[in-house]
């Protein structure tokens, strides 16, 4: 199962996901790009994108599960998202919002399709967190994030969640986020939970990445700083800061 690879992995080392999004690429570059990712040590890789406006999500999964050997997730927006050639979905609860659509309804309208194709769910706990501007998830899910400052607000939904039978805790700024997640947060969210913590949105350089590290990240996630630079080198950058 993918979710006990992902946590054996992490009793190793700090793991390096990479976030790929099918409406910013064609169905052959994100394949070339999965490769590039996997030759460069990257532990995981996601497929989403938080409004589909291209018809190729699901031909993206397959894809990129054709040519590499490294876990294939689907970071769903709602539940068209559901690709039976994923190794698995992330079963994401936005637990920092209070709309009932992301809380549970879009997860009872995927359940009986998941259960009839079989598909691996990780249930995470996904937190918005403020990030200098309203992003793309925050409009989609009409929520607001969590303030940036308020870590004592996060901590708070980390644990409810934990106690909820979470498996993961994601903090996110949201793709293209002008701020990443506050390392002051990070630590405070770290210390509290026993529970892995996820932390993307925003984070544009390594130097960035490894700050998110030594404040209590355990996996990393980038998407939208590779996207503008996909460089084999900046990937090593990446992975070398994370690891």
């Amino acid at each position: 199962m993918v979710i006990n690879r992902i946590n054996e992995l992490g009793k190793e080392k700090k793991l390096f996901w990479v976030l790929i999004d099918p409406d910013k690429q064609t169905v052959s570059e994100a394949a070339d790009f999965a490769k590039m990712c996997e030759k460069n040590g990257v532990d995981l890789l996601l497929v989403g994108t938080s409004l589909t406006i291209t018809d190729r999500f699901f031909d993206t999964v397959k894809k990129i599960k054709e040519v590499v050997s490294l876990p294939v997730v689907v970071f769903p927006a709602s539940a068209t998202h559901i690709s039976k050639d994923a190794d698995a979905m992330l079963f994401i609860s936005l637990v920092s919002g209070r709309n009932p659509q992301y809380l549970i309804g879009e997860h009872v309208n995927a359940a009986p399709l998941i259960k009839s194709l079989g598909i691996e769910t990780i249930p995470v706990a996904y937190m918005l967190i403020e990030a200098g501007s309203v992003t793309a998830v925050n409009f989609m899910s009409n929520t607001l994030p969590i303030p940036r400052k308020k870590s004592e607000i996060a901590v708070a939904h980390a644990l409810a969640a934990q106690y909820l039978g979470m498996k993961f805790v994601y903090l996110e700024g949201g793709s293209g986020a002008e701020w990443s997640v506050p390392d002051e947060m990070i630590f405070a969210v770290k210390k509290a939970v026993d529970i892995p913590v996820i932390v993307g949105g925003g984070i544009a350089t390594p130097e960035d990445a490894a700050k998110k590290i030594r404040a209590g990240a355990d996996i990393v996630v980038v998407g939208t700083a590779l996207e503008k630079n996909r460089e084999e080198k900046l990937l090593r950058r990446f992975r070398d800061a994370i690891k």
